[in-house]
């Protein structure tokens, strides 16, 4: 398992070796030992599946402190335009954003700690993404901002086939609730 960096300061691909013969393929999605071997050291406490249908996005969202959320995703099924967007107040990358192409089956993950919101557009049909959350689901702390949002500026790689009405309704990250600092680099 390797953690690749990306463009911003805490997020990373995860690589890890993908194991093909005639039958198929096997991939380790999540080792505890490697995690903590590659300085990640975040307790997963739970574990999310969503489906989608080919043009869906999903986001932005996120959760504010105390209850931020980071999140390790994997597409189980299809393919993902995973992006990531930086609200940590502070962060000489606050409102910055990357994207990449997630594949069931080439053996590639998206780590983003607490302090970004995240989205996803599903690029196949049937597209099914897990996701190992660092903290629980707590609705009161859920937030959202337009994943349209003109000044953060998300190339999606298609136009949007469908929205959920919260996320079409979302403010921009401008007027959305964040309370995320940005403390030092993360880097393992």
């Amino acid at each position: 398992m390797k953690a690749i960096p990306t463009e911003l300061d805490g997020v990373f691909v995860i690589e890890t070796e993908v194991f093909r013969d005639e039958r198929g393929y096997l991939i380790v999605a999540y080792a505890a030992d490697q995690w903590r071997a590659l300085g990640l050291g975040d307790c997963f406490v739970q574990d999310n599946v969503s489906h989608s249908a080919r043009g869906t996005v999903r986001g932005m969202h996120y959760q504010i402190e105390p209850h931020g959320m980071g999140k390790l995703v994997w597409p189980l099924h299809g393919a993902i335009f995973d992006v990531a967007v930086d609200i940590r107040r502070g962060s000489a990358t606050f409102g910055n954003w990357i994207g990449r192409t997630l594949e069931a089956d080439a053996g590639k993950a998206m780590w983003l700690p607490e302090g970004f919101a995240h989205g996803f557009m599903a690029l196949e049909p049937e597209t099914i993404v897990y996701y190992k959350c660092t903290a629980p689901y707590t609705p009161h702390a859920e937030r959202v901002f337009a994943y349209n949002d003109p000044e953060v500026a998300v190339h999606w790689p298609a136009a949007p086939e469908h929205v959920s009405e919260r996320d079409a309704a979302a403010p921009p990250l401008a007027k959305a609730e964040t309370n995320f600092v940005y403390k030092d680099k993360q880097q393992p």
